[in-house]
């Protein structure tokens, strides 16, 4: 089939800016899925409720986020992606927009599934997009920033909910379904490249103005499941995801910590998310990771899941180290502003040795963790055709 465009739909620039939106999108994904988890000792007491029931709501919401998130790959492989990521991005910002205005857990609760639903959306149909604007050559590396951002969403979204969030939940809910709508916005001018965009078996085709346009159906879902390496992945993502799907509550181990050495449930909320926020830095590896998986893959085909498999099994101990010393000695200012309470944090982690120590082994934890989505995503695309990839990750992020 022949495309037609403008001089400017698809030029360098308004790939650039696609890129951008993008990988805001993912990022604002991320910190939604962060702010209830950040903000439990505050929604304790406003909505009367205990921490397991704010667990469950926000367990809830991953599992409907991660269901949908097939079904949303799946329709990535057969229709076009931008309206898809449109109406994702609208639900999920109309729900936590919603969610500012009710003092009810269970209106919250349902509130959240809705969000849930939409938020499906973005990581499924993302990457089903992501991946058409990336050569093989270079997808570690550049999967390392699409993951890499997914990070940095889940760090705004601890900041947001611990900071603004420790008096009042409205905040934060506001303030990101605003952002949700301003770059559903900017997504409406967003180009879509074609499936298999930047294949390198493609080039002479897309060259001649014409494009690639298979589509899934369900008579492959089959080819799918053959595929060996697509049923790796799916069970490497299963048991990576019961480990990572842990992480969102750091936040709340490291504010219940804070609170343990005697703090107030507002100071708490703060002081931990910070530790939370710092202890992500180390995510800021999967560059490296992403860079070196395609330099191992290059001279080896198994070169990405060795990169993977030596970070995540690296990381265990420091892992089990940072969730168990205890932040004996922690000395911050009890109601103080969150710059003061930053530098104290900042001071503390180079005079306290075990604030030193929780620290360290969180950053190391990461760093070792995050060699394994770049590389993971990568894969994906390395052995899956562009109509497949979107069902194939929405599979393996389940």
């Amino acid at each position: 089939m022949r495309q037609t465009r403008t001089t400017w739909w698809g030029c360098r620039a308004h790939v650039v800016y696609t890129i951008v939106v993008f990988v805001v999108l993912a990022s604002l994904d991320n910190a939604a899925i962060a702010l209830i988890p950040s903000m439990i000792p505050q929604l304790r007491g406003s909505l009367g409720v205990g921490t397991a029931a704010l667990g469950i709501l926000t367990g809830a919401q991953v599992l409907v986020t991660a269901v949908t998130a097939v079904g949303w790959g799946y329709l990535a492989d057969q229709r076009a992606r931008k309206q898809l990521l449109l109406w994702g991005t609208l639900i999920w910002s109309a729900a936590m927009g919603a969610s500012a205005f009710t003092d009810s857990f269970v209106v919250l609760f349902a509130l959240q599934i809705v969000a849930g639903i939409g938020l499906g959306s973005i990581a499924s149909v993302g990457f089903s997009v992501i991946s058409d604007f990336v050569a093989p050559a270079r997808r570690g590396l550049a999967m390392s920033f699409w993951g890499l951002s997914q990070g940095i969403g889940t760090l705004i979204g601890s900041l947001l909910a611990s900071q603004a969030g420790a008096i009042s939940s409205r905040a934060p809910f506001l303030i990101l379904a605003g952002a949700g709508l301003v770059f559903s916005l900017l997504f409406l001018v967003a180009f879509e490249p074609p499936r298999g965009f930047k294949e390198p078996e493609l080039a002479s085709l897309f060259d001649e103005g014409e494009i690639y346009d298979y589509d899934i159906d369900p008579s492959q879902l089959d080819e799918l499941v053959a595929v060996r390496t697509n049923r790796w992945l799916v069970l490497q993502g299963l048991t990576a995801q019961i480990a990572y799907g842990s992480l969102i509550w750091v936040p709340l181990l490291y504010q219940e910590k804070v609170i343990a050495e005697g703090y107030s449930q507002a100071t708490g909320q703060q002081v931990g998310g910070l530790f939370a926020a710092m202890f992500s830095i180390g995510a800021l590896f999967s560059i490296l990771a992403g860079h070196i998986g395609d330099r191992w893959q290059h001279k080896n085909l198994s070169g990405r899941a060795y990169v993977s498999a030596i970070g995540i099994l690296g990381a265990v101990p420091f892992f089990l180290l940072f969730f168990w010393v205890p932040l004996r000695g922690l000395e911050v200012t009890e109601g103080a502003s969150t710059l003061i309470l930053l530098g104290e944090v900042l001071t503390a982690i180079l005079t306290n040795p075990w604030v030193a120590l929780a620290f360290g082994s969180a950053v190391i934890a990461l760093a070792l963790t995050s060699a394994d989505s770049p590389n993971w995503f990568a894969l994906i695309a390395d052995v899956n055709v562009p109509e497949h990839r979107g069902t194939v990750f929405g599979v393996g992020n389940l």
